[in-house]
């Protein structure tokens, strides 16, 4: 199973309102216990969901349960559901159904640099993964995520389809295909899913509004 999620629905106000899942970003939180429990209640496990700190830290999960510090997690376990929260950043779902093995990345630029995807594919790899599919959700998007000519050639050294340009023509990074790249690059089949959360309302974007709520990627075993 894979899907991601978006504000419509929920019970969050305010900025954060719709389908919340994000804790820590100043919602009421009974509001977002709720909306946690209505994605629990829709993918019919519970959700693992993780306390992530733009780093590439990978941890193995085998129950719900507790936020570990951390902006990866894979799995072998059947039940569970990894969740990874993005409001501008890129979720990464892995897969590879026939080893029983699935990964969530939060891959944001400096996750991306931090190499946080080919280090959940090698984590999912040692627990016996061998056909890892990988579904990449939205983001801001290259047009979109402006930012000085300095860093994005620091981000190009690393993953050069990540250069890119805004719609005024100045220095950009599109994170999105630079982890498509570093996917192609591990030989993992990727599936990248349309949108920009600046450009679209039903998605949360903190480039966009400043205060707002996050929405998940969220993978597991049936």
């Amino acid at each position: 199973m894979r899907a991601v999620t978006h504000r419509l629905g929920g019970v969050s106000e305010g900025p954060y309102d719709g389908l919340n899942l994000g804790g820590h970003v100043g919602d009421d939180p009974t509001a977002v216990a709720r909306n946690r429990t209505l994605v629990e209640e829709a993918v019919g496990t519970p959700v693992a969901y993780m306390d992530q700190v733009h780093g590439a830290d990978v941890v193995h999960v085998r129950a719900a349960g507790g936020s570990p510090t951390c902006d990866a997690m894979v799995s072998d376990t059947r039940g569970v559901t990894l969740a990874v929260l993005v409001a501008d950043c890129t979720p990464v779902l892995l897969h590879d159904a026939r080893a029983g093995v699935v990964g969530a990345a939060h891959a944001g630029r400096p996750g991306m640099l931090a190499g946080v995807v080919p280090a959940t594919v090698a984590a999912m790899r040692d627990l016996g993964a061998e056909q890892i599919t990988a579904t990449v959700g939205p983001s801001v998007c290259g047009r979109c995520y402006e930012v000085p000519a300095a860093m994005r050639e620091d981000a190009a050294a690393t993953s050069p389809a990540s250069y890119a340009m805004t719609w005024q023509g100045t220095p950009a990074i599109d994170v999105a295909a630079g982890v498509v790249e570093q996917l192609a690059a591990l030989d993992v089949v990727v599936q990248w899913l349309p949108g920009c959360t600046r450009e679209d309302p039903t998605l949360y974007s903190y480039r966009r509004d400043g205060a707002t709520g996050r929405f998940a990627g969220l993978v597991g075993l049936a």
